[in-house]
């Protein structure tokens, strides 16, 4: 990523574009992040807050509410343990229980009429005030006790109490015992644990979105960095590499463009390399047809010399023919328009026609070539003959172009299983370990000097392919190229 040898305000400009990708990728991420998952997160925060608060609101009044009503049975059990002979008893013992009343700091004790006037309370005294709400009556005519929450209208004052009637020995109803308290602590405890909640709240809403900022930030860098790196690429600066970070996915897609990096910028080289092959290929037939024509022009040469001179001009135009064939033919196969002239047919024949054909031009070269016979009852199969031709042609000749120097080539075809296996042997120098996962690769050369455009093995491998079958190239045991073809009997 570096910009070695750039001037300054080249060098500003990159880091310009790399921070302005940053912010494109960041944005992007950050804005389909909030719109998900962080409000996602405050949704499901803001209901376990709201839920928090009412759970701790109902257990709060729950708990004053049991407290009271404990309470105010337990004096009204008392009260109840003694017989009255009448109504100015009762209020004497009510009196005096209020006056003596140990809870008066946190409850109010009243002793109310019938007709809700208070009689006593743990206050003081209240004569002539009567109980504004409806508990009193609800009291009387419900002849049990009664629960109350809500604003004095009095006071004004939020309020709890539990009111429970006196009776007599005869049912008649003498008061009613009231135990008032003042929510006021409750509803502040209440309103502390609801801003606990939202404190909380706000602190995880923090948490997560500060954690989350550090994680993108460890995305988006390498993100921007790829994306930075991938538009190099594009921009023709085939083979530069990504630093690796993390052993991840971000890693992987590293790893990834950087191989995709790497395979673009050996391909490049390879057509770089097939554009001069081909050019020096194609130069030196032109040259020797070229040379040859001006010297026949010039019509200074006996018989056998123009036999001659007409003979190479022969040669290196069909030599020229061939390498256009094979060039048209490699571009039907990357176009897709390359297909097959399929029909049941002896391909043993054509084969064993094909050595015996290319032995004898062999020959003349110094190689013997050598046909391995089998017993094996090989059947007809569905293909195309000259397609096929032309691969184990292709096959024999680049054993020849680079094994020749073995001077010994050998060819056979077996039947194994449900595949005709046709194995073609040269005893050269073999193929570098190194090469050998590249030589059906299209524009490969590797490091043969000899001539050829470097398709011919892609071509023939996409033939057996097309037919179904598998191509194989490997070292032989003791030295040599072993080249495999393998085709399905049936289709």
């Amino acid at each position: 990523m570096g910009c070695v040898g750039l001037k300054n305000p080249e060098k500003k400009k990159i880091k310009r574009e790399e921070k302005q990708n940053k912010r494109k990728v960041g944005s992007g991420i950050r804005r389909r992040w909030f719109k998900s998952i962080l409000s996602l997160m405050a949704a499901i925060v803001v209901l376990v807050g709201v839920a928090f608060s009412v759970a701790n609101g109902i257990y709060t009044y729950s708990t004053m509410r049991s407290s009271l009503e404990a309470e105010a049975n337990t004096t009204a059990a008392f009260l109840r343990s003694y017989q009255y002979l009448d109504y100015d008893e009762c209020y004497a013992t009510c009196m005096l229980l209020a006056q003596n009343y140990a809870n008066r700091d946190r409850l109010e004790l009243q002793f109310v009429g019938s007709d809700g006037e208070i009689h006593a309370s743990s206050y003081g005294p209240f004569a002539g005030e009567n109980v504004v709400t409806d508990d009193i009556s609800q009291a009387v005519s419900e002849k049990n006790s009664v629960y109350f929450v809500g604003r004095d209208p009095a006071t004004g004052e939020r309020i709890m109490s539990v009111s429970i009637p006196m009776i007599y020995v005869d049912g008649s109803i003498v008061g009613v015992l009231r135990f008032v308290t003042s929510t006021k602590n409750a509803d502040r405890m209440i309103i502390v644990g609801m801003l606990f909640a939202i404190g909380v709240a706000v602190g995880v809403l923090l948490l997560v979105y500060l954690s989350n900022r550090v994680y993108f930030r460890s995305i988006l860098i390498p993100v921007a960095q790829i994306t930075e790196t991938a538009k190099r690429i594009a921009a023709g600066s085939y083979g530069v590499q990504i630093e690796k970070k993390y052993d991840d996915e971000i890693g992987e897609l590293a790893d990834t463009i950087n191989d995709m990096s790497n395979k673009i910028s050996q391909s490049e080289r390879m057509q770089s390399e097939f554009v001069s092959s081909v050019s020096h290929e194609l130069r030196t037939p032109l040259t020797a047809i070229t040379g040859w024509g001006e010297t026949l022009l010039e019509g200074d040469m006996d018989a056998e010399e123009t036999k001659r001179g007409i003979g190479i001009i022969l040669r290196e135009a069909k030599r020229l023919t061939s390498m256009v064939e094979e060039l048209l033919e490699f571009t039907r196969i990357q176009n897709g328009r390359f297909t097959l002239s399929v029909r049941q047919c002896d391909l043993r024949a054509d084969f064993e026609d094909m050595i015996y054909m290319y032995g004898s031009r062999l020959r003349q070269e110094g190689i013997t070539l050598i046909y391995e016979d089998s017993d094996d009852d090989i059947p007809e199969i569905s293909c195309d003959p000259e397609r096929m031709r032309q691969v184990f042609l292709n096959i024999l000749d680049n054993a020849a172009k680079h094994g020749g120097e073995g001077k010994r080539i050998t060819a056979s075809m077996r039947l194994e299983g449900n595949f005709v296996v046709t194995q073609i042997r040269d005893f050269g120098p073999g193929i570098p370990v190194e090469e050998l996962p590249h030589v059906k690769m299209k524009f490969y050369k590797g490091s043969s000097k000899a001539r050829g455009s470097g398709i011919g093995l892609a071509v023939c491998d996409q033939i057996v392919q097309l037919h179904g079958g598998t191509l194989t190239l490997e070292n032989a045991e003791g030295g040599g190229t072993l080249v495999t073809v393998s085709l399905p009997v049936t289709q």
